[in-house]
């Protein structure tokens, strides 16, 4: 086996696209001249990091935000003073039956079960999106995106993967795609979440019914959801432990930790089963910890064998590292993801801290032989850049998210039947070989009104 990578084998390996790249014809389908600025919609202008993904947008020199929509009065008058020129609305279906054409693109920086809703209007509406992890909260949703980005391969995509952007991140995809350690035997992926802090409700207990605030609507908050009275500590943060409208610390740490892998092996369309080990099932909220195996059919000489699991666990559950030959010690990071191959191991932390392990001995991983230069880059303006036909390294565009948050979701899922093994088909989006399961953690009743449109 080769023992190092020469720029020549990357660029066999990776081509342009593999790299994570704009979508296909995102750069040749740009309606926008360089001088042109991008008119965006952000909704969700605050909360956890819509604040973030606003300024950081609004930084580039060829966009700016004409638009602002939050259920909560608050965030929108404080947001307003940065933006006072900006149309104001709570609801983001007025945002598109009143204003279409004062916006050409749409940040969506609000809680998970409202993803799938305002992403598909907006691909609808022929708008691009730049929309937060995960990617969708229900696995039907999973098909729902596939299919709009079939429809609409114009339009720029972007996944809240921001972690992408450090050069050992990027370097792993490399080293991972080269194929330089050999057939991949097993993924795994984990994450000290949910831990301690402010965005879960660690007592699983349900407070009392309490009036709403005046400054939030909460009808327009639930959205696609049944109808629910308010109660304390779910908003701003802990709605992540909600069963209806999180998708608990394998969620919403999936595509920070499992997106090398993907990135580093096309072949992982879509698992074909999942099973989750877990104290007690998933009801109104998340259990935890959980220890998921996802499993894919795989038919490539780049594989051990005919199948390839991902051990995806959260509450900092970690392998062990006398089992994949590593010496004795502690893991560098309580979120990581490692891959075994047959002729090494790659670790990787969350923040981008890259070890290669062979026989033993550990060569940090960006001082690989033969890796390309990883040129700065951010993230939000990479979005805005492909929008205007400069195809900068785009990471995460939709159809990658849709790979990346399947596995997240359905280890999550899982929960609610723990220890039973459940046969996967996203092509049917269906649990083939248990009905209760099919018929309970697929898919949910949208509220009428707040359904997600078929992009078509």
């Amino acid at each position: 086996m080769q023992d190092t990578l020469s720029r020549r084998g990357f660029i066999k390996t990776t081509g342009g696209l593999g790299l994570g790249l704009a979508t296909a014809g995102a750069g040749a389908f740009s309606r926008f001249s360089p001088n042109e600025q991008v008119n965006v919609l952000s909704v969700g202008v605050v909360g956890s990091i819509g604040g973030t993904d606003r300024s950081q947008v609004a930084s580039h020199p060829g966009a700016r935000i004409t638009g602002l929509c939050d259920v909560d009065s608050n965030y929108l008058e404080d947001t307003r003073l940065t933006h006072p020129d900006a149309f104001v609305c709570t609801d983001y279906r007025e945002a598109f039956d009143r204003y279409p054409d004062r916006f050409d693109a749409v940040i969506v920086s609000t809680p998970d079960h409202t993803h799938a809703p305002i992403m598909l209007t907006a691909l609808a509406h022929g708008k691009h999106v730049y929309g937060q992890k995960p990617l969708v909260q229900q696995l039907e949703e999973l098909e729902m995106i596939d299919r709009a980005m079939k429809a609409r391969p114009d339009l720029v995509t972007q996944v809240g993967n921001q972690r992408m952007v450090y050069p050992g991140r990027r370097a792993a995809v490399e080293i991972l795609r080269s194929g330089v350690l050999g057939p991949a035997v097993a993924g795994y992926a984990w994450t000290g979440s949910p831990n301690a802090g402010q965005y879960f409700n660690h007592t699983g207990t349900l407070s009392d019914p309490v009036p709403a605030p005046e400054h939030l609507d909460f009808d327009l908050w639930l959205g696609p959801c049944e109808s629910e009275p308010f109660r304390e500590h779910l908003i701003p943060l802990k709605w992540r432990s909600w069963w209806d409208y999180g998708t608990g610390g394998l969620g919403d740490w999936g595509v920070h930790v499992l997106d090398v892998i993907f990135y580093g092996y096309d072949e992982l369309q879509s698992p074909v089963s999942v099973k989750t080990h877990a104290p007690r099932p998933s009801g109104r909220f998340h259990t935890y910890p959980c220890a998921s195996t996802v499993t894919y059919a795989v038919d490539s000489e780049r594989f051990a064998g005919p199948v390839f699991p991902i051990y995806y666990s959260d509450c900092g559950q970690t392998p062990s590292r006398a089992a994949l030959g590593l010496p004795a010690g502690g893991w560098k990071d309580s979120n990581m993801t490692v891959v075994a191959c047959e002729g090494g191991v790659l670790a990787l932390t969350a923040g981008g801290d890259l070890e290669i392990w062979r026989d033993g001995v550990m060569t940090p991983g960006l001082e690989m032989p033969g890796l390309p230069e990883f040129p700065a880059l951010n993230h939000w303006h990479a979005w805005i850049d492909n929008i205007h036909g400069v195809r900068t390294e785009l990471r995460t565009p939709f159809p990658d998210g849709v790979r990346i948050t399947e596995p997240a979701l359905l280890a999550q899922k899982a929960s609610r039947f723990p220890n039973t093994e459940l046969a996967w088909d996203r092509s049917s989006s269906s649990i083939t070989n248990h009905e209760e399961a099919d018929a309970t953690i697929v898919r949910r009743n949208y509220r009428d009104g707040f359904a997600p449109p078929e992009v078509g």
